[in-house]
């Protein structure tokens, strides 16, 4: 299968499971909400700057992701290097405009900015980007 028909299948949704590691190797599952990049070679995703899939990535900067398509048998996989924003620390910073820009590919417009730019630093939110380097499923 080529690339384009896992692309489109991620495109086309945007709940997955993302993988990362444990220290000891044992896989660590959480399910995202992610954003396709418009490259499509970059998936971005929200987390906290406390979660156990942030502390892992930043020990060992690989995952990869599972979206399960419209069919029980379609399913793809991105796998890749991924990288952390800075927390954000405040509402215009440049990881606050980078999650404005993932919400919007993600879910469109929010209804208040002002209150999303807010409660990102009050989160300690930042961004995971995942740089997709292997693709592979069933579609």
């Amino acid at each position: 299968m080529s690339d384009d028909a896992f692309l489109k299948l991620l495109r086309n949704h945007n709940l997955a499971v993302l993988a990362t590691l444990f220290p000891d190797g044992r896989p660590q599952l959480t399910t995202v909400t992610y954003a396709v990049a418009e490259s499509g070679r970059l998936i971005r995703v929200s987390v906290t700057d406390d979660r156990v899939k942030t502390k892992n990535v930043r020990r060992d900067p690989r995952a990869a992701l599972h979206v399960s398509g419209d069919s029980p048998w379609a399913w793809a996989v991105a796998e890749g290097a991924v990288e952390l924003t800075p927390v954000a620390n405040d509402p215009y910073d440049s990881t606050v405009e980078e999650l404005i820009q993932y919400y919007r590919d993600a879910s469109g417009e929010h209804p208040d900015w002002d209150e999303y730019r807010q409660a990102m630093v009050a989160d300690r939110r930042l961004v995971l980007r995942l740089h997709i380097n292997r693709l592979y499923g069933q579609v």
